[in-house]
């Protein structure tokens, strides 16, 4: 199978807040966008992510457990300052970590973990684990 694009799509009853919530904090851009399903682009050229309202019974709602979004940005710090000062609580403080970045997590409108990082040099521990 030759891939030529992965997003992910979350069927929710909460595609407004979503919407939202990706628009205001991570400069979405909807590229499509229907009212009860939309995608959104992240940035420019970035990733895309989409919500759809479940549109027969066949469709579970997602419940919001344990899927983390990861977000790798330029400057970690500066984004850190950016959401806390629109008031977007943290649900995982800005810290370092020892395999190899700095980061801290939100969370979003249905429940997921939003991870935004910067990589950092991995400590001697966790250098053998990097591939490249």
């Amino acid at each position: 199978m030759k891939t030529i694009q992965l997003s992910t799509c979350f069927c929710t009853d909460k595609v407004l807040p979503c919407r939202e919530f990706y628009i205001r904090y991570f400069n979405a851009r909807p590229v499509f966008d229907c009212g009860w399903y939309v995608t959104l682009k992240i940035g420019r050229d970035g990733p895309e992510i989409s919500f759809i309202e479940p549109q027969q019974e066949a469709m579970p709602v997602f419940a919001g457990a344990g899927v983390m979004l990861n977000f790798k940005v330029i400057n970690v710090d500066s984004e850190y300052v950016r959401l806390t000062g629109e008031g977007l609580e943290v649900a995982m403080p800005l810290e370092d970590h020892p395999w190899g970045d700095r980061g801290f997590s939100v969370v979003d409108p249905i429940g997921n973990s939003v991870y935004i990082y910067s990589d950092r040099e991995p400590s001697e521990e966790f250098k053998q684990y990097v591939i490249e």
